[in-house]
């Protein structure tokens, strides 16, 4: 597991970016009332690894505030919060694993 300071930060273009391609998808991780699970954490993993940039929707139930809920996602995920935005926010882990072809590629 990563230490906190290993993780990569982003560079605002790079979040600008990653913002505009998170825009018009679908929340594929949802946390409910019992806040973050091992469960949801496996679901978020897998997710990261086939898309790398995931929107988590926060139900009604969830017991978390949403800047915390969005940061214990990132931490136990290796990934990195991208945007909050109401009851949704956007996470984003690169996956050198991937073809090319299907990798973001990241503005310098």
């Amino acid at each position: 597991m990563k230490t906190k300071q290993e993780y990569k930060k982003l560079a605002g273009k790079q979040l600008r970016y990653l913002r505009s391609l998170g825009h018009h998808l679908k929340p594929l991780v949802m946390l409910g009332r019992d806040g973050i699970t091992d469960n949801v954490i496996n679901a978020a993993n897998a997710v990261l690894g086939a898309h790398e940039l995931v929107k988590v929707k926060i139900g009604n139930g969830c017991p978390l505030e949403r800047m915390e809920a969005a940061e214990a996602i990132a931490e136990r995920t290796g990934s990195e919060v991208v945007q909050v935005l109401g009851k949704t926010f956007l996470v984003f882990r690169e996956n050198p694993d991937r073809k090319d072809e299907h990798r973001i590629k990241l503005p310098q």
